[in-house]
Formats: C-alpha cells, structure tokens, sequence
C-alpha cells in the first residue's frame, strides 16, 4: 500500500471559518489592547539561519476516547471528528493506535472510562485469569479479528486526515503478565512482561499492527511495544474478594534491559508478519528517564530503533535527548503529553490555555521534535468535572463530553465542550503545518517556523501576563522583504478566538503589534524568504572562540600542542578556531569543522578526549560536529562520530582545566558561548 499524503489547503487567517462550537474567526482592528506609555515590550526575531527537520505535524493517540465514543450516534462522533482532525479544528494529522493488552475474561472491568482496550486474541471458550499457555500466534484460532471495533471506526472515519501511523501497547495480554492483569505488577517496580513471553508479545504486536492495515487499508509507519515503561506507575492491587481495584488504565513496568530484549525479537515479528514498520521507542514518560533507558542500550540496540519518541510530563533534561537523536541521526518525536494548567475543570479560564501554548513553545524550542502529539484531546467530562478524579476537577483534554453516552443520546444530552486548550492549540496547529522547518528565535514565549516553500513565515507568541504587551517582530535575518510583506495577527484570548486582525505593513523590516493580556497570537508573516547574508552566526571561513558557560572560560590549545584546556579568554590565536568545513546544509543536522588558523590543526576526538592534531585533508567524523541551540546565545557541540559532547571535565573553572567529551546531560558545562572573532 502507498502512503497517503494528505491534500489539505494551507491554512491562512483569511481561510478560517466557524466552526459550531462558535470558535469562529473573527476580524477585528489593528490592536485592541490598552496602550501606555509603560505597555512592557519585547523584539522577536525569527532566524532561519537555524532551521529544524521538516516538521511532521501535530497527533493525538486515540484512547481512550476513540474506544469510548466509536459507539455513539453519527452527529457525535462526526463533530468530534471534525473538531479533531478537520481543517477547522485541530487538524491533526498523526494518529498513534492502541493495541490492547486486554485482562481475562472472568475479569470484570475495574479500568476508567474507555481504559478497557480489547485485546486481539481469542480466548478458548470457558477460559479463565489462571489459564496463560493456551495462545499461539501461529494459530487464526487464537486471533480475533473483529477485535477492538469502536477504536477502529476512528481509524476508517480519519484515515483519508492521517499521514504517518504509529502503533503503541500501554500492556501485553493479560496471559503474558507477571501478575495476570494489564494494570500492572504487584510491586510496580518490578517487570511485569513475563521473560518467557518476550517472543510471543513481539509476536503479538507485529501481528496485530498487520491485521490492523489488512482490514483498514492503512500503513502503519511505526511501533512503539511500550508506554513509560520505566516508572513506577502500574500497579495492580486486589481486593478482599481476590478482585483487581483501584486500577486506573493499562500499564507495564520494563526495565532497560527487558526493553532490549523486546526490541531484539519485535524486529525479526515485524519483518515475519510483512508489514513495514519499523521501531519507534520508548515512549518514556520525561526525557531524564528517556536517556537513562536509551544510554543503558548497546549500541545494537539502538541500531534497531528508527524513531525515539518521549513525553514531556517532565521538562528537565529536554536538550539530552535533543542532542542524543543528533548524535544517532534520527528522528525524534514528543510523542504524548497533557495537563491541566488551572484550578478545577473550566472552559473559559485562559490559564489552562496558557499553559499548553508554552508547553508546546518550549518543547519545540528545546527538545527539536519532528512531531508533537496530545495524548487524548478528547477526556471523559464526567471523570474531569468536580468530583471525578479530584476534589476540584481537571481540565485534561482540550475537548469534553461524557463518556456515558448511549445510543440514544444527541448532542443536546450529550453535548461537546472545548476550553481554552483547544483554542491556542489552534494557534500552533493552524500555523505551524506539516512540511515547515521551526527556526531559532530569541524569545523564550515565542516559536517561529518557515513555510514549506519557503515563502512566508510564522510566529506564536505567548503572552501569559495579566498585561498587554508590545510585539515587535523583527524580520532583518530573512535575505528577501517583498516591498508589499505584511504581518497578519491572529489571537486568542479571554476576548475572542482566533480573531484576525488588520494586517500590518513591514515597515524597515519590522512590525508591531500590542498583544492582550493572557493571549496567544499567531503573526502570518508574507513576502519574506531566504537567509540574510550576515545572519548565520557559524560561516566558513570566518574566526570564533570557544567560552563555556559555566567557567567562563575559553577552549585553549595547551602548551603540548595537543591537548584541550580552558583558559582566560584573551583572544590568542590558540583560543581560535576558524570554520573550515561544513557538510551539506542538512538543518540543525549540519556538521562543522572547526581548525586552528595557525598551524591549521583540527577539533577532533580520540578515544573520547578532545585533541587539536593535524589536518589529514580527508574528512573524519571524528572532527565533525553538530551544533545546537534554543536560541539563548549558548550552543552545545556533539561530536559526529561518537555523540558525545564538548565539555569542561567535573565542571570545573579553573585555569587549565581539562576539557573533554561527556554523553549529553544538558548541564551547563557543556554549553558554549560562540563568538565571532574574525578579523
């Protein structure tokens, strides 16, 4: 089967339209936010002289919603749909389906609303929680095809919206479980996946993500076989009737080393059962455990995965992982987060809001994702309203409806609400498309992204202040500025959603605008394109020193001619490193090579430690290095042949302190102030 690709027009301010919630696109003035003369103010420059991967686009995975409402009437599931994936909704494009671990049959459902994924197999007649040796995935017998047949509605209605498929489990089969529940072990620290059973999951997942393209004429382009593995979230706890209570959703406990194991024998499951998809993991819950897992991999391992996938429900350490998919040169989605952002479950309080417009804004900045995925932007109105899951309720997903609905019901007794989240999700999801490159900007509230024809721009801005504030947009780094370029504005606030206000005229390359209070706006930047001559900061042929963040202090050859030390910046010509080489512009990607300009000796890594050695003439990986940024002005280095990263040894400032090579951890001592020297 061909992969689809999906025909949507580009969405611009002036393509909008309402949708029946009443999220319409509204004009309105220039500016209706108060003005005086102490309005705060920031300038945003874009710079597309850093430019990220193509992006990917914008998911959801589809429980639990998808396996709670695949049932309802056609109007519910279709202005669901459309609230999801049509051009005027979310318009997702990624869809990450679920393959169900599913428990016994003699075990009566104790999971939340939806959390009861059935599982693929068929189960003997009269078989019970103690009967674990009868499957065989050789055997039709023991598939069930028909499995699963709400969350597959969802995947014929959206399949024609979707471009890359990715299936996942939270927990094997019931049978394959140390504890014999897909909630998780007794002690939720310990694996749960049985080692006797790490083929027959493999199996399992590679056969399930087959039937699933065979019945829906899809292609799946990626598995995931886990969900946080590595945590202690999944416990199973009986009660006095020897009945599971308490759980909440299915989960597995996987050590790094169980994981190997798994993704040793999903390879082969997935080549035998003739689908093409290949591995994506681990789908760990924040990047720190993300590279804790992916560090305790060998080298083989790794060579097995061709997409890392992490959540970001914690934030710390998202620069590791960027600089880790650099090193292994792959690709890197933030493939789930949620939250709540407020206080108690509200569809018109802008904090939630808020606060997804700058979780996506820092994943976007620091972690580098090709994709970014919600896990549900559809939750059980019921479990978030005061007295669900908390005192006060929640506002997770960005749409809500009970997941009680019968047959019978409307969307008047079963009504649809959005909150906040949904509309500054449209903020990005509207202007920031699947084929546009994210480029650096120098403002930690904003996120910036070249079109995919390189003929326009965009910029979201997050303003969380109680206070308008002043946006300029500086456009002086793009190379062309048509004399017509204009900046369409388009916010959300407490005041209205997505409303497009006049456009503004670049005037002397910039253009100014007073965003609200709590606000997110997109600016639609026209006719700009390219890359100013003096924009990039790192240009072949020109000078640069080296000073570490931390020390304050700058790479210095040292007086063996060999080693790498720091030393007080003064601008020596051993504190010089001039760009002599680069690869092929590749984005972020790209690789630099850094000489002495004079004795022309070269950056290089020997055996981990950081050396200045003569040039071969021949290209080395070991003297390639790739470079990031956030945008703050520091940049890590992570040397192309072993991914390790240029650092200050034990963060130390002292004179003549070792610089060496370190597997990324985000500390400060292995980010550099680059200057430009050139005389």
């Amino acid at each position: 089967m061909a992969r689809r690709t999906r025909n949507r027009r580009l969405l611009t301010a002036a393509a909008l339209t309402a949708l029946a919630t009443g999220a319409a696109l509204l004009s309105a003035p220039a500016s209706t936010a108060q003005v005086t003369a102490d309005t705060p103010s920031v300038t945003v420059r874009p710079d597309p002289s850093y430019q990220q991967e193509r992006f990917e686009g914008w998911g959801t995975s589809l429980v639990w919603f998808a396996n709670a409402t695949g049932d309802y009437p056609p109007e519910i599931r279709e202005k669901l749909a459309q609230l999801l994936f049509g051009d005027d909704g979310l318009a997702l494009n990624i869809a990450r389906y679920n393959i169900g671990g599913g428990n016994a049959p003699d075990v009566k459902d104790y999971l939340r609303a939806g959390g009861a994924v059935e599982g693929w197999w068929k189960a003997p007649a009269g078989t019970t929680r103690e009967d674990t040796d009868w499957w065989d995935a050789e055997d039709p017998a023991d598939w069930n095809p028909k499995a699963d047949a709400t969350q597959r509605w969802w995947v014929d209605r959206i399949k024609k919206d979707i471009t890359h498929w990715e299936t996942f489990s939270n927990s094997p089969p019931w049978f394959m479980t140390v504890s014999g529940y897909v909630s998780g072990g007794f002690d939720a620290t310990t694996d749960q996946l049985k080692t006797g059973s790490v083929d027959d999951f493999a199996a399992y997942l590679a056969g399930a993500t087959r039937r699933l393209e065979r019945a829906h004429g899809i292609e799946v382009d990626t598995v995931d076989p886990f969900n946080e593995p590595n945590t202690p979230y999944w416990s199973t706890r009986l009660g006095p009737d020897g009945e599971p209570v308490g759980g909440r959703q299915e989960g597995a406990h996987m050590g790094p080393e169980l994981q190997e194991k798994v993704l040793h024998a999903l390879a082969p499951a997935l080549r035998e059962a003739g689908t093409g998809a290949e591995i994506s993991a681990m789908d760990e819950t924040n990047p720190s455990i993300f590279a804790q897992n992916w560090n305790a991999y060998s080298p083989g391992t790794r060579d097995l995965v061709g997409q890392m996938n992490v959540h970001t429900y914690g934030t710390g350490q998202r620069t590791t992982v960027r600089d880790l998919s650099k090193a292994e040169d792959k690709r890197l989605w933030m493939s789930e987060v949620e939250g709540d952002w407020g206080d108690g479950q509200s569809f018109t309080d802008m904090r939630p809001g808020l606060g997804l417009a700058q979780r996506i804004v820092d994943d976007l900045r620091e972690l580098e994702p090709r994709a970014w995925v919600f896990w549900q932007p559809v939750e059980d109105y019921d479990n978030m309203r005061p007295g669900g899951e908390s005192a006060k309720g929640g506002n997770w997903g960005e749409i809500q409806l009970p997941f009680s609905c019968t047959s019978q019901d409307t969307l008047e007794t079963c009504p649809i609400r959005t909150n906040t989240k949904f509309d500054t999700a449209r903020n990005f999801t509207h202007f920031i498309r699947p084929g546009d490159r994210l480029i650096k900007v120098n403002d930690t509230s904003s996120a910036a992204a070249v079109t995919k024809n390189g003929k326009g721009a965009s910029l979201v801005h997050v303003n969380g202040t109680t206070t308008p504030r002043t946006v300029t947009l500086d456009l002086s780094k793009f190379r062309h500025i048509s004399r017509n370029a204009t900046v369409t504005p388009v916010v959300t606030s407490a005041d209205g959603k997505l409303e497009r206000h006049d456009a503004l005229t670049v005037d002397d390359r910039a253009a100014t605008f007073t965003v609200p209070a709590q606000s997110v706006t997109s600016f639609v930047v026209e006719g700009v394109s390219g890359v100013a001559k003096d924009a990039p900061l790192l240009r072949k042929g020109h000078t640069y020193t080296l000073t570490g963040v931390q020390s304050g202090k700058a790479v210095t050859v040292a007086d063996d001619g060999t080693g790498l030390v720091i030393g007080a910046g003064d601008g020596s010509a051993s504190q010089q490193w001039r760009l002599s080489a680069v690869r092929p512009d590749d984005g972020v990607r790209q690789r630099y090579e850094f000489t002495n300009p004079v004795d022309g000796k070269r950056l290089t890594v020997r055996d981990n430690v950081p050396v200045a050695e003569p040039h071969t003439g021949e290209r080395d990986a070991a003297a390639e290095w790739i470079m990031s940024t956030t945008g703050d002005g520091t940049w890590t280095l992570v040397n192309a042949a072993t991914g390790r990263l240029l650092e200050v040894g034990g963060q130390a400032t002292h004179e003549g302190a070792a610089v060496t090579t370190w597997p990324p951890n985000s500390g400060s001592n292995q980010r550099w102030t680059v200057t430009d020297v050139t005389d």
